[in-house]
């Protein structure tokens, strides 16, 4: 009964956010169509301007839903009041993309905005909880802040088409729910975790191709924070291969085109367009069409994640990262054929 409740509980914060990110979507965009709309450059997948910033409505959703939760009897509101580190890096990103997305802010500026985003998140974390304990503590912190920060990029690269973070977000948060059931992340953390799924589903119908609105920095920079500190909880618990299947398409595609425009000389912090996934629509595939692909693929390794963890076996854990790793890898070489 107590797994029942549970789950009904966790559906109503889905549900929650949900109805609150569609609410503020309509609510923000007229306000948005008149003072942030992107215009289409050479970089860009569409046509005409559209207005962005629909992240206010995907972080705001979340928040409510969390808050709700935290006034409720889902959570031990203690447990979820020691994220306040969480909720105020999310917040320091969001203004970032705010800013950003009306106005301009330096690289420079952006990375240290987002380091101590990341730096505020991982104090937030129990000083015994390991990723890879063989490393000392200060290697591992360190390196968990590079991955912070680049996460947080990766997700804000990412999202370059119609419903592409759709396409990654939702199973990957659907996914971490399922490992709950597991026990493999705390009903704090869970909460989190489908507090963004609901907001980014509410978000996907005016997102839909052809997008009515745009996610922005707004939404991005938080999203990729937000899931960063899912996937260390999970792998601080013990589940690194499950950490490192979930978001492997996004980070698979932003880390090979990161090395090979390094290899081509390029400046690697001038916006582009030469993701596999933007370099399938050049070749003909349709936007549909290359997001569906995504989910299915994401789908697939959150599968992975959740039988890695349901199995506690180490081979396991190879064997669906080989999986996952030959399913990624074959997806990237399909977006590099013409239809």
């Amino acid at each position: 009964m107590g797994r029942v409740n549970a789950l009904l509980s966790f559906s109503l914060v889905v549900v929650i956010a949900a109805a609150a990110s569609v609410a503020l979507c309509v609510l923000l965009r007229p306000l948005l169509a008149r003072y942030a709309l992107a215009s289409p450059n050479p970089r860009s997948s569409h046509k005409v301007p559209t207005p962005e910033g629909g992240g206010i409505a995907v972080v705001g959703a979340a928040f409510l839903a969390v808050l709700v939760a935290a006034a409720g009897s889902i959570a031990a509101p203690g447990d979820l009041l020691a994220l306040w580190p969480l909720a105020a890096a999310v917040l320091l990103l969001a203004l970032t993309g705010v800013y950003d997305d009306l106005f301009f802010l330096s690289i420079g500026a952006r990375f240290v905005l987002q380091f101590i985003a990341v730096a505020a998140v991982l104090s937030a974390l129990p000083h015994d909880m390991r990723v890879v304990p063989q490393l000392p503590w200060w290697v591992e912190r360190a390196a968990l802040l590079l991955a912070g920060v680049y996460l947080v990029n990766v997700a804000n690269f990412m999202d370059g088409i119609d419903w592409m973070t759709v396409a990654e977000v939702v199973p990957l948060t659907a996914g971490l729910g399922a490992l709950s059931l597991l026990g493999a992340l705390s009903p704090a953390d869970t909460i989190v975790a489908l507090a963004l799924l609901g907001a980014i589903i509410g978000f996907a119908p005016f997102n839909r191709p052809v997008a009515q609105l745009f996610l922005g920095d707004v939404g991005s920079l938080p999203i990729g924070l937000i899931l960063f500190w899912l996937l260390v909880r999970l792998a601080g618990e013990g589940h690194l291969a499950a950490a490192l299947l979930l978001p492997l398409y996004y980070v698979a595609d932003a880390t090979i085109t990161l090395l090979r425009r390094l290899a081509r000389g390029e400046n690697v912090l001038r916006a582009h367009r030469t993701h596999f996934y933007q370099h399938a629509t050049d070749l003909g595939f349709s936007v549909i069409g290359i997001v569906t692909r995504v989910f299915a693929v994401n789908v697939v390794l959150a599968a992975l994640a959740v039988g890695a963890v349901a199995a506690r076996s180490g081979w396991t854990e190879i064997v669906a990262l080989a999986l996952g790793g030959a399913l990624v890898a074959a997806l990237l070489v399909h977006f590099g054929s013409r239809q």
